[in-house]
């Protein structure tokens, strides 16, 4: 086996564990408020997201073409690498990517963040092409319309339709019996937190696929003119929307907790104003082939139903945390994907590739580790908020509330 074929095998290894871990740092985009409401049961919900991320993953390839065109810019135009760049460079590059944006995923989830998968991979690259070729290398007009503009738009469009989606049902139902309101708005969350999952998996899952299809270009077994013509191989396809389907159905309990308990105590009315002002916002960006945040989206949205309901609470310290998070995603991804390049690429070869990728599985290995000391799972995800600690691990059993809980 040559050096070259080596690499991308483990490259595309290293793809489908980002597929994963998107699919469990994002399950809370879409069943965070029914599990929050009780919409769900936990387990519940968790399979019928993955079910419906398997399925939305065949859905439109429109996001994975962005991928392939709109960060990088690997291939001249006649369809070969651009100067000074060869396959194994190329394929490092990509590969160092991919590793800064799983580490982030992974410490992002540790500490509950709800930061964006998207920008996370988008973040990795950019810093591992910075790193190898320069700012030529950054396709900075794509990045700019169809990443950093819509990143900065969508929030604050699904906060406000989400808050205005929310004081008009509770304008129209402000006669009707809680109890009965409540039942009745439930059912509602199941149908529109299922159409979140769905737009998930048309967006999410096709940006590893783009992720692929890149490194296949990379190393010359496929090209842009092939992906216009007959579209990403089927194999692509179906090992995408698969890894991000088991993903989903592990759970991200601690970022799933800090969506559904953290922003907002959501009752069933704002939980599905939210989710229809998500789902409606990412369909629409996917087939507009925007590589959008549903991270973004969904927090905002769950935002907005706080702000639309008279006398709700929104607590701004953990937005505020968010927000922090939002704002360094890219660039601390990008941190980790140059000093992963710049490891791989001083290695060399297959030793080099070997190389970041143990560190990878040891850098995660560590962090689940951590992570175990102090569970979140289905059974205490819905666990009252502490407000004097703002942690996104609940109290243990037998502690004093208000006690400080640390977050692993």
């Amino acid at each position: 086996m040559s050096a070259e074929l080596f690499i991308l095998i483990l490259l595309i290894v290293t793809a489908v564990g980002f597929d994963f871990t998107n699919g469990f740092h994002d399950t809370g985009n879409a069943m965070a408020t029914s599990i929050a409401t009780g919409a769900l049961k936990p387990k519940v919900a968790v399979a019928l997201s993955a079910v419906l991320n398997l399925i939305g993953g065949f859905l439109s390839v429109e996001v994975a073409v962005t991928v392939t065109t709109s960060v990088l810019k690997i291939q001249n135009k006649s369809g070969g690498l651009v100067a000074g760049l060869d396959a194994e460079k190329a394929m490092f590059i990509i590969f160092a990517g991919l590793i800064g944006g799983i580490l982030w995923n992974l410490l992002t989830w540790l500490f509950g963040l709800p930061s964006s998968s998207s920008h996370a991979l988008f973040g990795g690259l950019i810093g591992a092409g910075l790193a190898a070729i320069g700012s030529s290398g950054i396709n900075w007009d794509g990045l700019v319309v169809k990443v950093i503009i819509p990143a900065l738009l969508s929030p604050i469009i699904a906060g406000g339709v989400a808050a205005v989606g929310t004081f008009l049902v509770y304008a129209v139902t402000k006669n009707v019996r809680k109890k009965k309101k409540d039942h009745g708005f439930r059912w509602g969350q199941v149908a529109t937190a299922s159409l979140v999952s769905l737009a998930h998996g048309t967006g999410d899952a096709q940006k590893t696929m783009g992720v692929i299809a890149l490194a296949l270009i990379a190393h010359g077994t496929l090209s842009d003119a092939e992906i216009e013509q007959n579209g990403l191989p089927v194999w692509i396809i179906v090992i995408c929307a698969g890894a991000i389907a088991l993903g989903t159905y592990i759970g991200g309990w601690r970022v799933i907790r800090t969506l559904g308990k953290g922003l907002v105590e959501i009752e069933a009315p704002q939980g599905m104003a939210a989710e229809a002002s998500s789902a409606a916002i990412i369909l629409t960006s996917s087939n507009l082939g925007m590589a959008l945040s549903t991270t973004h989206v969904a927090t905002g949205s769950i935002m907005g139903s706080g702000v639309g309901k008279p006398g709700a609470k929104v607590r701004w310290s953990v937005a505020g945390r968010m927000a922090a998070g939002w704002l360094i995603t890219l660039p601390c991804a990008a941190v980790g994907g140059a000093v992963t390049y710049f490891i791989g690429h001083l290695v060399g070869g297959a030793a080099g590739a070997v190389v970041i990728f143990l560190l990878l599985v040891a850098l995660a290995g560590y962090i689940y580790h951590r992570a175990q000391q102090q569970k979140v799972n289905a059974d205490n995800v819905n666990a009252d908020w502490d407000e004097s600690s703002n942690s996104v691990v609940p109290a243990a059993s037998g502690q004093k509330p208000g006690a400080k809980t640390p977050v692993a």
